[in-house]
This record gives structure tokens, C-alpha cells and sequence, in this order.
């Protein structure tokens, strides 16, 4: 005889009104990402689970109870209630991160099944938020910075000088007030065999594609609009659409990217799955990421085709989006001459629209790179400039707690502030928000590695590397963790490939390098760059190398390793 499951976890006491409470506290948030059906779903088992009938909850039931599916439905061809379970579960695990923090009960699907499990949560699972920050502070300017490589300076000075001037050269008509994102409209995904199965599994692509798309905040994902209605209203710059195509056993998914002003095609692929439903529902996971993350990701095919773009007279709007665009093109180079232009572009995008959650955590990068790359001996400025960097980095969460780009300037600073198990706790959440972010799962990767983890971190950054070869600072982080490991060798060929020969850091490490693994001439070369361009670094090298690595052991190894190079440094 098979027993209904406990309507609650009884270990807790929770009451059935309360897990109620809580259900109703979920279905009635703004940030509870989930569509009617999915609600439907999850008032449905969760009253099921309640009223002691936990038993009864099947794929089955679901599908015709809540779905609305006739009483021939099938589970094993027709996937669309594991679909549905997957999208709700991210729907649950977002709205917990954000609106849902503090909320005292944790509802939860566990894989494997439908029956949903309460617990009340304690006070060390409840995530705290961001801490509030006026608005009215102001920031002071940063020192000015030394010498560039000028290819870098063209790249990203020329885009930021014209997000700069775009600001005062916009038209005296309504001033926008809000900043340009990419709006991208996913039409339905064809059905090319006209059969039930085909339409099923071109939906499910569909939602997982848009599911994931979603987590990209730099982007406005739109969905195909209604038949009748205006597609006008919902206007977008790009288009992605596909078709899906099934045989015996197998199903491919032809899918591209349009630019809506010339419906030029700008990328496109093809993908294949097996029709089992666990094959099914693995390969729809995997197709939403790698499409999402070729698409939305900094350096993705969208980034790739704003920042080619030429607008003319550009008015507040997509001068503020054009400085977060010249801030990756910093990205490429680390320069800091064109560090200081892209610093000054964002400071008056954040003066124009201060809810611009994206700017305000490019922003705190940089202020974060002025911390990490400038050696001025000066204490207290180093000091201010990291102030500056966790203040933006706050705001940018204040307005938006689940903006990858703030969360990731917060887990930096915070890792600089030397609060490092704060900085690891806030990356571990942010890779959940949004595992296919390759800027942050690197830079989450870095935070790790250098913390002591280099396994785990070194994984991570390997496979952001795989995810977004266009982002240009994996190499370092590679050499780094080839170092780390004792392959000198290989160590050697990712700093030679580094396309950073002006940033001080390099050379440091560089010099570590090939001073461990032997290479006297190469050594010798960097020796005498840093003693020549940063004699403050090599005067303080103790304090720099302590301010990146964690461990003491990993200091003094990686200072053993300076002696070797030839630099004098203190025991």
C-alpha cells in the first residue's frame, strides 16, 4: 500500500495556513518569473501536497488537470510537464534571490519529481540585500594614469568620446528616461512536420530559449505577439527565429538571428537532440545556453553588432548604452588611458539615468581597476578608490539585486576589501542566477583560484574561456592557474599570448613566471620593465601581491618566485 507523503516537513512544525501564506506571498510577486500555466502548476501541487495527496501528483495529472490535456496525454512522448517543472523551478530559485530573501518558509520542486517540499528557513540561509547608499554622493575623479598602447586608446576612447559628446548633442525634444537595451523578439519556432510532437517539442524549445535569453539583463527578450495584434507595440532591433524538424528518432533546430532594419542575418546554426524524453530535455537545456550565450553574453553576436553600429546624433539613450559597450572595448586592452575616458563616459551616464543598474557596476569595475592597477604609494588613495568601487557596486544592486554586472563588481570589491567568504558567498549566488554569464563565470573563477580554490576556480575559468573566447583576459587568469599547478610551460604560453603588454600586472606576472620556470632572458626583459615604469609596485610588492592572494603560502611562493626573476624584495 503506497502512503501519501507528509503534507509538510514535520521536523519544522509548519503549519498548513502558513505554507499557504507563503504560496500566496510567491503567486502574488512581481518577481515571481513564471507564466499562468506555471502558476497553475505550482498553486496546483502545492494544494495537492497539503491536502495530503502528494501521492497523486504524476506528470500525468498535471497534464490533465492543470494543462488542460485530453486523457490520451502520454508523459513518455510528450515532455511539455517536465518543461513547465524545469521553468518553474528557475522561477522559484530567482524569486528567493530577490523579493522572496527574507521570506521565512522555502517552498521547493526537487528534481526528480513533482511533489513540492517546505522548510522554514533559518537565519543563515536568508540572503541578505544590498546595503542602501544615498544617491546624492558624489564621487571624486580618480588620479590621471600613465602611458597606453594606442590601439587600445582608438578602441575604446573613440566609442566613449562619442557616448560623451552624444550627450550634449541630444535633440531638444522629450529626453528619453531610461537607457537603450536590445530589445530581441523570439518568434515561434516553425513546426515543419504539422504534427502534435513537433508543435510540443517547438514550444519547449522555444520557452527554454527564452527562459535562459532572460537572464541576461543587458537585453529586453519580447516574445511573438499575439495573432491581431499590433507587433508594433512591442517594437525590437533583433529577431530570432527558427524551425524545428523531426525524423525516427531525432529532431534538429535550425535557428538564426535577424537584424530587423535590413533583415540581415547576423548568426546562425543548427542543433540536434534525441526525441527520448530524457535526451529531449537535456538537449533543450543545452541548446537554450549555447544560444543565449552566443547571443546575449558580453563580446556575444549583439554586443558585436551595436558596437559596429553608427548613430548618428545619438540622443541620451544610446549614449548611455554607448559607454557600457566602450567599457568592454576597455576590456580588451586594460589600458589606462582608455580607462579613464570609458570612467568618464560612465560617470555621466549614472549622472543622466541613476537607475542605470548595468552603469553603475561597469562603473564600480573600473573604480576596481583603478584600486588594482594603479601603484601610486599612496594609501589612502588606494583606500578611496575601493571605497568608490563598493559604493557603486551597491547602488547598481540596490536597484536591480539580480544585475550580473553589479553582483559581479560587488563580489570583486568585497574580495579586495579583504571580506573574501562575503565575496565567494555573493559569486556562489550569482552563478545561480545565471550560469551562462561567461564575463562573470571567469571572473567568479578568478575569485576562487586566488582565494586558495585554484581547482575548482581554474575549471571555471577554462570553461568561460570555452563559453566567450571574444572576452580577452583568460589568458592571464590561465597562465596563472598553469603557474599555480607547476607547468611552467604552459604557464609561459598563456602570458605570451595576453594581449595586456601595458598594464603593469602582467609584467608581474610574467616575471614570476619565467623566473620559476628558468627563462633568464625573458625574465631579465620584465625585471626592467617594472623597475624602469612601476618602481612604487616593485617598492611595495609585498603589499600587492598580499592585496590578490589569499593564502599565505601562495604569497610567499609567488614572491620566491619575483627572487628568482631577479627583483630585490625584503623577506
Amino acid at each position: 500500500m503506497i502512503r501519501a507523503q507528509p503534507a509538510i516537513g514535520r521536523g519544522h512544525g509548519l503549519a498548513p495556513e502558513d505554507c499557504r501564506a507563503q504560496l500566496a506571498l510567491i503567486l502574488n510577486s512581481a518577481d515571481f518569473d513564471a507564466t499562468g500555466r506555471e502558476r497553475r502548476f505550482l498553486s496546483h501541487v502545492v494544494e495537492e501536497t497539503l491536502a495530503g495527496r502528494g501521492d497523486r501528483i504524476k506528470a500525468y495529472s498535471i497534464a490533465v488537470e492543470v494543462f488542460g490535456r485530453d486523457m490520451s496525454f502520454d508523459p513518455q512522448t510528450d515532455p511539455i510537464v517536465r518543461i513547465e517543472a524545469g521553468h518553474l523551478r528557475r522561477g522559484l530559485e530567482r524569486y528567493y534571490l530577490t523579493a522572496g530573501h527574507a521570506d521565512p518558509i522555502l517552498i521547493t520542486i526537487p528534481k526528480g519529481g513533482y511533489v513540492p517540499t517546505f522548510s522554514a528557513r533559518s537565519p543563515a540561509e536568508i540572503i541578505e540585500p544590498a546595503l542602501p547608499v544615498e544617491w546624492a554622493e558624489k564621487v571624486p575623479t580618480p588620479p590621471r594614469w600613465m602611458k597606453a598602447s594606442w590601439l587600445t586608446v582608438v578602441l575604446a576612447a573613440t566609442v566613449a568620446a562619442l557616448a560623451v559628446l552624444a550627450f550634449g548633442l541630444a535633440s531638444g525634444g522629450v529626453r528619453p528616461t531610461s537607457p537603450e537595451i536590445p530589445r530581441l523578439l523570439v518568434e515561434t519556432f516553425d513546426d515543419l512536420n504539422g504534427t502534435h510532437a513537433a508543435t510540443a517539442i517547438a514550444s519547449g524549445l522555444k520557452q527554454e530559449v527564452v527562459s535562459q535569453l532572460s537572464k541576461f539583463k543587458d537585453i529586453v527578450v519580447v516574445e511573438s505577439a499575439a495573432k491581431g495584434e499590433d507587433p508594433s507595440i512591442s517594437p525590437a532591433r533583433f529577431v530570432l527565429a527558427g524551425s524545428v524538424n523531426l525524423s525516427t528518432d531525432a529532431f534538429r533546430l535550425r535557428v538564426r538571428l535577424l537584424n530587423r532594419a535590413d533583415n540581415s542575418v547576423l548568426w546562425a546554426e543548427s542543433y540536434d537532440g534525441g526525441l527520448k524524453v530524457a535526451e529531449l530535455v537535456e538537449a533543450q537545456t543545452d541548446i537554450a545556453r549555447n544560444v543565449s550565450s552566443s547571443l546575449a553574453q558580453a563580446y556575444g553576436v549583439i554586443f558585436q553588432a551595436d558596437a559596429n553600429l553608427h548613430v548618428d546624433n545619438p540622443p541620451d539613450d544610446w549614449a548611455a548604452y554607448s559607454c557600457t559597450l566602450s567599457f568592454y572595448a576597455y576590456r580588451i586592452g586594460v589600458d589606462a588611458e582608455s580607462r579613464s575616458s570609458v570612467r568618464a563616459c560612465l560617470e555621466k551616464a549614472v549622472d543622466r539615468f541613476p537607475t542605470y543598474a548595468t552603469a553603475w557596476g561597469l562603473l564600480s569595475l573600473i573604480y576596481i581597476d583603478d584600486y588594482r592597477f594603479e601603484f601610486s604609494g599612496d594609501p589612502a588613495e588606494s583606500a578611496a578608490a575601493l571605497e568608490r568601487a563598493l559604493v557603486a557596486a551597491r547602488r547598481s544592486v540596490g536597484v536591480d539585486p539580480v544585475n550580473i554586472r553589479g553582483r559581479q563588481a560587488e563580489m570583486v570589491a568585497l574580495y579586495y576589501h579583504k571580506e573574501i567568504d562575503a565575496a565567494l558567498k555573493v559569486g556562489k549566488q550569482t552563478l545561480t542566477i545565471n550560469p551562462n554569464d561567461a564575463e562573470f563565470m571567469g571572473e567568479y573563477g578568478e575569485r576562487l583560484a586566488v582565494s586558495g580554490n585554484w581547482h575548482e576556480g581554474c575549471q571555471l575559468i577554462a570553461e568561460a574561456r570555452q563559453k566567450n573566447p571574444g572576452s580577452a583576459y583568460y589568458e592571464v587568469d590561465l597562465a596563472l592557474c598553469s603557474y599555480f599547478s607547476g607547468d611552467y610551460p604552459q604557464a609561459a604560453m598563456w602570458i605570451k599570448k595576453s594581449p595586456f603588454p601595458s598594464n603593469p600586472v602582467y609584467h608581474l606576472l610574467a616575471a614570476a613566471i619565467f623566473g620559476e620556470g628558468g627563462y633568464k632572458i625573458a625574465a631579465d626583459r620584465e625585471v626592467a620593465w617594472l623597475n624602469q615604469n612601476q618602481p612604487d609596485l616593485v617598492k611595495n610588492m609585498r603589499q600587492v601581491v598580499s592585496a590578490r592572494l589569499a593564502r599565505s603560502q601562495d604569497v610567499e611562493f609567488f614572491l620566491g618566485s619575483l627572487r628568482k626573476a631577479g627583483l630585490g624584495i625584503a623577506d
